[in-house]
């Protein structure tokens, strides 16, 4: 599909992408699932080496100012290596957004530059115990005392937090103030050579379904000073970044979904050429073959989906619906395409002699995180209905009726019939 959509010059990077991934040690997979590897360090300073991070970020921080279309078809690529993996690569641009659109220069220099570089490794603290979708709820508190806030509090299911050199951190400082006021945001240093540094400490979340080895930790606040220089934004911005910065969260997960979709898909096409049954390779069964239509016609439509809302991005325009759509969307279609997977290969398939059930393990998370599938549903109805009470008068296809006449018949409300 990409090759009808992205120019040549484009399409190379794509190709690096995917050299890279070819290259990734498959013991490394199988170590960090087995939770042998906790974080993964030499792949994200790989990835930093391979000028592969942050790529829609400009060159001035090491970036290489490329649009959201070709960091959706790169974060594909990356997407067949797993959601751990896949989401340690996507971790620069998500963190990488706040930084480049409301930080400062010394922020960017001091964090964003090395990021991209694969020097420092990043995370994001959003979830919180008693939080989930409830992001504004948050009760990690940061009181200011001059030069710096001191902040208190915890957030959980931080992908990357055990290797993380810094953590971005939503925490509120003005506890009286609307939900949508109450936040701030900040860049919480850490030195990872101690348990426990000025106040931070990381647990390490084990006993995962899937996405192992990404080093998925608790964050502990405790009087943990940062400086206001560390700041991000104005206080009271918190929300504003968050709604920006759930831009590239989802259109990370919805095009990591797609990769690990596709890469299910493959295993499974090439099993069903080989493996015979009643005479024949079982790709001749139509019950084989429809799921593996359907699965691949359902990643060609996220995939369509996705680009849209790229392209969407990349033109300034607002896609927060389409954003949401493709979140939803190809993450679903991810799940459907590894479970087509795992049925059409059959009992070997829920073996660990093939990668499809840790694929399957995978792919469940990428309906929940970066907000639920339920949540982007919440969204997407609620632009629609915005969309079409605000959009441009079309034709008034509701006149197009049988019964012209038949106004009375039009009841809504108790008044209507008075």
């Amino acid at each position: 599909m990409y090759e009808a959509l992205l120019p040549k010059a484009h399409l190379a990077v794509v190709d690096e992408a995917r050299a890279f991934a070819r290259a990734v040690p498959s013991e490394l997979l199988r170590r960090m699932d087995r939770e042998e590897v906790h974080f993964p360090r030499e792949y994200v300073q790989d990835l930093g080496r391979a000028h592969l991070l942050g790529l829609r970020f400009p060159e001035a921080w090491g970036g290489r100012a490329l649009p959201w279309t070709v960091e959706s078809a790169v974060i594909e690529e990356i997407g067949v290596l797993g959601t751990s993996l896949g989401c340690l690569y996507s971790m620069p641009s998500i963190v990488g957004e706040a930084l480049a659109s409301f930080g400062t220069d010394d922020q960017r220099e001091r964090f964003l530059a090395p990021i991209i570089a694969g020097i420092k490794a990043s995370a994001e603290g959003l979830t919180e115990p008693r939080g989930g979708s409830d992001f504004f709820g948050a009760l990690t508190k940061a009181v200011r005392r001059g030069d710096h806030y001191v902040l208190n509090g915890q957030k959980r299911f931080v992908v990357g937090a055990e290797g993380a050199d810094v953590f971005l951190v939503y925490a509120v400082t003005d506890p009286a103030a609307p939900p949508h006021k109450r936040l701030s945001l900040f860049v919480v240093e850490r030195d990872r050579t101690k348990e426990v540094d000025n106040g931070v400490e990381v647990k390490h979340v084990y006993g995962l379904l899937g996405t192992r080895g990404g080093g998925t930790g608790r964050l502990y606040f405790r009087d943990t000073k940062v400086p206001v220089l560390n700041r991000i934004g104005a206080e009271g911005d918190g929300a504003t970044i968050f709604n920006r910065m759930m831009l590239p969260e989802r259109m990370t997960s919805a095009a990591g979904a797609i990769g690990l979709g596709r890469a299910a898909l493959e295993v499974a096409t090439r099993y069903t050429t080989r493996r015979t049954a009643f005479g024949k390779p079982i790709h001749k069964y139509q019950a084989v073959s429809f799921q593996i239509a359907d699965a691949v016609a359902a990643l060609d439509a996220a995939r369509a989906l996705t680009y849209v809302a790229a392209s969407r991005i990349d033109a300034g325009l607002d896609a927060r619906r389409l954003v949401s759509e493709a979140k939803k969307t190809a993450t679903e279609a991810g799940w459907k395409a590894v479970n087509a997977a795992m049925q059409v290969m059959g009992g070997i398939g829920y073996t660990e002699v093939y990668p499809i059930e840790r694929m399957l393990r995978d792919a469940r998370l990428s309906m929940i995180w970066t907000g639920s599938n339920e949540i982007m549903n919440l969204l997407i109805q609620h632009e629609w209905y915005r969309e079409v009470a605000e959009g441009p008068a079309g034709r008034d296809v509701e006149a197009d009726c049988r019964d012209p006449e038949g106004a009375a018949e039009k009841v809504f409300t108790d008044t209507d019939q008075v």
